[in-house]
């Protein structure tokens, strides 16, 4: 039986990936609709970019639009940080299907709450939408499953030397959810940062002649540039797609329990993931400390041949 999922994301190009990789595996994940908020680029354009999306991948999944801003503080988005377009690289075509009129906080309540069994999340983006849907509905935390997280960082960020970009955007979202009591699976930089898509993982993704693969590859091709310039990497690390790899081949990643907290004072380290290895008290959240990237790309080439 296919797992139960909403994603929430911002895209964003590594959204884009881990979106078509989601949109291949209906079998596995029964994607019930996708909500965004703002981050990578504004909430307009994470919405449009989604529906593009769907429309590339043939997928009538609907498509909510959330949160325009952070909880408390003003939005920086990735394009305002590295002056980068949202989806820069690939012609996608316009989307056909509409945006739904329901706000992404309300349908993620009204999904959670009749829900027959509870759900998975798969959280891509600023924590911001769930949050608010946290904060307004209280009682959802007993019908989430699990929520699978790409963010945060045990050693150094990629915002700030302290905090990884989706978790700087809104600490005070980030701090809702990892209090709230639900199982987390968090997939930080330390481990995104070993799927680089080097020369030979990008051709053979262009070798599929298939359209959804080729807008991979033109996406890919223009990814990444700060984070290879930044930190001397042989190619652009893989971050949001590390989610949908793990609900699918969660055998491809190896966890560690832990306690987390986020930082949301610190004048250096706001944003911050702050990781107790030492279990001063309870673990909240099993973090991902490493990745079989081979046996990652291998699952990314084969499923989007399926597109």
């Amino acid at each position: 039986m296919a797992r139960p999922l909403i994603i929430d994301c911002d895209p964003g190009v590594d959204d884009a990936i881990a979106l078509l990789l989601a949109f291949t595996a209906p079998q596995q994940l029964d994607l019930l609709g996708i909500t965004t908020v703002a981050g990578n680029v504004p909430l307009a354009l994470t919405a449009t970019n989604a529906l593009k999306l769907c429309e590339l991948a043939d997928q009538t999944v609907p498509v909510y639009a959330g949160c325009p801003r952070p909880l408390l503080q003003p939005l920086q988005t990735a394009v305002e940080v590295h002056g980068a377009t949202g989806l820069q690289g690939a012609t996608l075509p316009d989307p056909q299907q509409r945006l739904q009129p329901q706000h992404g906080v309300d349908f993620l309540i009204e999904q959670l709450l009749s829900a027959p069994v509870p759900m998975t999340l798969a959280m891509l983006g600023p924590l911001t939408n769930l949050a608010v849907a946290l904060i307004k509905a209280p009682q959802i935390v007993s019908k989430i499953a699990e929520l699978v997280i790409m963010g945060g960082a045990v050693t150094h960020g990629n915002i700030t030397p302290a905090a990884e970009f989706n978790v700087y955007v809104d600490p005070h979202a980030a701090q809702v959810v990892f209090t709230a009591g639900i199982p987390i699976t968090l997939i930080t930089l330390d481990t995104t940062h070993q799927v680089l898509t080097t020369p030979e993982r990008l051709a053979a993704i262009r070798h599929i002649n298939r359209p959804a693969a080729q807008a991979a590859a033109d996406l890919l091709t223009y990814y990444g540039t700060p984070d290879i310039e930044r930190y001397g990497m042989a190619g652009a690390p893989l971050h949001d797609p590390c989610v949908i790899a793990y609900l699918l081949q969660p055998d491809l990643f190896t966890t560690r329990p832990a306690q987390v907290a986020i930082e949301t004072q610190g004048q250096h380290t706001l944003g911050r993931t702050v990781v107790d290895w030492w279990h001063s008290g309870p673990p909240n959240v099993s973090i991902t400390d490493s990745v079989d990237a081979a046996g990652l790309y291998d699952l990314l080439t084969t499923q989007l041949s399926y597109l």
